[in-house]
């Protein structure tokens, strides 16, 4: 059986691209809209996203019509201040009706076609598992089961943001993603919309 083929077809995943940044490194700008090889970041994942789950939503906190334009359900973090993707991932366990959401960042466009059943594979008894590539952790891609809404909750409450601390305090552990170079690439700064 390939690892592509893991995922039973009863399983329901949904998907959600992470978009609700404040784009510091990019000057303000909302890093899911900027162009990349002549459309928006955004639509590079969700491409690469769509085929893996039953149904995508979209993490937004600004320019919320744009995202619309996709036809894909937007919802905004519940907490103030944009307090980091946590927020986005707490927002997004609240209002989806699957038991289990994959995250990815709006700045991966390159993402691995089989990210979800890997992950999905990988995960054993977890409820929640991310991403690690050869060079580093991948906490912002992520599968987790909604059971974990109040813990994110709580820990958000108390003015936690790091998303590889909840992750881990969640009893989570890594999939390793050993034959993807490339595919891990984050567009951080403008130069990398060059590219």
């Amino acid at each position: 059986m390939t690892d592509s083929n893991f995922l039973s077809p009863s399983v329901d995943v949904t998907g959600v691209i992470l978009a609700g940044g404040r784009g510091i490194r990019m000057g303000g700008e909302d890093k899911g809209l900027l162009l990349y090889q002549g459309k928006p970041l955004y639509q590079h994942v969700l491409a690469r996203l769509q085929p893996q789950v039953s149904r995508i939503y979209i993490n937004a906190n600004r320019n919320l019509a744009a995202y619309q334009q996709s036809g894909l359900p937007v919802i905004s973090d519940s907490l103030p201040d944009f307090p980091g993707p946590l927020a986005g991932m707490l927002a997004a366990l609240e209002n989806i009706e699957t038991e289990w959401a994959v995250f990815v960042s709006c700045d991966t466009p390159a993402l691995p076609e089989n990210l979800v059943s890997h992950l999905w594979q990988g995960k054993h008894h977890a409820m929640a598992v991310w991403a690690q590539s050869a060079q580093r952790q991948h906490p912002t891609l992520a599968l987790l089961h909604i059971s974990l809404a109040p813990a994110l909750a709580s820990f958000l409450a108390k003015g936690e943001r790091k998303v590889m601390l909840f992750l881990q305090q969640a009893g989570g552990h890594s999939v390793p993603f050993d034959d993807c170079p490339g595919a891990f690439a984050n567009i951080n700064c403008p130069e990398d919309l060059l590219l």
